[in-house]
């Protein structure tokens, strides 16, 4: 960890836990990356990642990835129609919490 995600005692979590940039941030590239602190040093790197993924950010990024593999070829209209509907749900339950 670095000195910008101390672990805090009252969770035993980083400050960053669930914070989608920066713990699955936007690399020059284009590409998303896992810093090499939480890759090697996090003992909730899963439980974090995992968490961020929950988050509205986190919903957004799962239908990117989703439309590029539409354009790409890689994912069919069906199958492109049933992840779709996943990430509503998920909206939608995050909505009402």
């Amino acid at each position: 960890m670095n000195a910008d995600n101390q672990i805090n005692s009252k969770s035993d979590k980083p400050d960053c836990f669930g914070i989608l940039e920066k713990v699955f941030p936007m690399t020059a590239l284009g590409l998303r990356q896992t810093p090499d602190y939480c890759f090697n040093f996090c003992p909730v790197k899963t439980q974090c990642l995992e968490y961020a993924m929950t988050t509205k950010k986190g919903i957004q990024l799962e239908e990117e990835i989703i439309e590029r593999g539409t354009k790409s070829g890689a994912i069919s209209f069906l199958e492109r129609w049933s992840r779709k509907k996943q990430v509503y749900k998920k909206l939608i339950r995050k909505n009402e919490k």
